[in-house]
């Protein structure tokens, strides 16, 4: 017929293969995070959940009488180093096994990515975060010691004695709290930042697939890290249940449940929101480095392995 043009079929769904590029890059950009903002950020993030009645300049003062600048990189080797070195594979090979096998069921875009990152983020929290959550909890406990003039053991030999009163319960206490962030803030980011990226395709004419530009991609993954912040009450928890606090009214044996309720009761609804802005500050971050630093690390990782490098950044 005359005039008639067909309809603009969306592109074959493609399995992208998990190279070892792949997860080279996904370790790279996760090290440098980490090594410049990102811990600052993680440790003003955790101090202000541990005191909630911290406000941020606050929380910044603790942090730097506690150690100077050396006092934002606490925990970070090895600890901070041994988990982005790890995660970051870990969130890629899943997550992107998940998300394709959801768009294979006919689920969209939004709905398999959300699947993608709920997958990722529990393959996460119990491979490799309880570990070396439970290694940073080592770090701040001997600092403490230090700093109230006792020797502190090494971290094996405090590590080996969790293990011998508390056994795999006690190096992965509060893991069910970092399952059900990791789920929810991956389920969110990664969702929400393919809703974004379908909003900003329609705004500039772009058809379904078509490749986003440097700032577009920026801008999409920005907002799915901001707003998936709505979970910091999970973060708070997570602290809490991993801190050693002393408090007559604390519960003995805290679970998500009695600590949700044990927060709220001591510091109300704001309390569960405390170290959001840092927690915001460290998803822009994020953002900036997996998105904006991507294009330069695929070249520098595919000449030293050869191998195209196929992962979303």
């Amino acid at each position: 017929m005359a005039g008639y043009a067909p309809a603009t079929m969306p592109p074959p769904l493609e399995k992208k293969p998990v190279k070892f590029s792949n997860l080279l890059l996904g370790a790279g950009l996760n090290m440098f995070e980490v090594t410049t903002l990102g811990q600052p950020l993680e440790v003003v993030k955790t101090t202000m959940a541990a005191h909630r009645g911290d406000g941020f300049a606050t929380a910044l003062t603790r942090v730097w009488n506690r150690g100077g600048v050396l006092g934002f990189y606490q925990g970070l080797i090895p600890w901070a180093w041994i988990e982005a070195s790890t995660k970051g594979a870990v969130l890629l090979f899943v997550a992107s096994e998940a998300e394709y096998y959801a768009r294979t069921f006919g689920a969209s875009e939004f709905v398999s990515g959300i699947s993608g990152g709920i997958a990722g983020g529990l393959a996460q929290a119990y491979a490799t975060m309880g570990f070396c959550t439970c290694m940073k909890t080592v770090e701040i406990t001997r600092h403490k010691q230090a700093a109230s003039g006792i020797k502190p053991p090494g971290s094996l030999a405090t590590f080996m004695d969790i293990w011998r009163r508390e056994g795999i319960r006690g190096i992965n206490k509060g893991v069910n709290a970092v399952a059900i962030r990791q789920m929810t803030n991956w389920g969110s980011r990664f969702g929400l930042s393919r809703l974004a990226e379908q909003g900003i395709r329609r705004v500039n004419g772009k058809e379904e697939g078509q490749k986003l530009h440097a700032g577009e991609k920026i801008l999409a993954s920005a907002l799915g890290g901001g707003l998936s912040a709505w979970n910091q009450p999970i973060e708070v928890i997570r602290v809490e249940m991993q801190s050693k606090t002393e408090d007559p009214n604390r519960p003995k044996k805290l679970t998500v449940g009695k600590t949700l309720r044990y927060i709220y009761q001591t510091n109300g609804l704001k309390g569960l929101y405390r170290g959001v802005t840092p927690r915001i500050g460290l998803g822009v971050w994020q953002t900036i480095c997996m998105v904006g630093m991507g294009d330069m690390a695929k070249e520098m990782v595919e000449k030293v392995t050869g191998d195209k490098v196929t992962a979303k950044h």
